[in-house]
């Protein structure tokens, strides 16, 4: 079963993996968050990151879909790094909301690539431009 990890400037990740919790709580051991904070130096960040995935995927095999808040920022430019120097079956999607997250662990039985095919359309269809409800 693949995992997913949410890097993301503090406290977003944590609480995004607490939303998601509250709606798929059988999820919490395919779940991480790494906060990032304003001050906190990459090279931390790769180890906070690299220590997630070592607890995430402990049997081989095994794949993680990485969730970053901002493209360019330094939570996903890390990721980035930890995919080229990474040896395991990773993915990175950047600007994750929460329907992409539970979409994607609603699918984390699926294969890798799967997973995050799913994850980006679950964040597409949910964006959407409401109008009030009439009484």
């Amino acid at each position: 079963m693949n995992a997913a990890l949410l890097i993301a400037h503090a406290p977003l990740a944590s609480a995004l993996r607490q939303a998601a919790l509250h709606v798929l709580p059988d999820a919490a051991g395919a779940l991480a968050a790494v906060d990032v904070r304003a001050d906190e130096a990459p090279e931390a960040v790769f180890a906070a990151i690299g220590a997630a995935l070592d607890a995430l995927l402990p049997a081989a095999g095994e794949g993680a879909l990485l969730l970053a808040d901002v493209p360019g920022a330094t939570p996903c430019n890390v990721a980035q790094r930890i995919l080229a120097e990474d040896g395991r079956r990773l993915r990175l999607l950047a600007g994750v909301s929460l329907p992409m997250l539970l979409r994607a662990l609603s699918y984390r039985r699926e294969p890798l690539d799967c997973m995050a095919e799913r994850a980006l359309e679950g964040g597409h269809i949910a964006m959407l431009s409401m109008s009030a409800i009439d009484d």
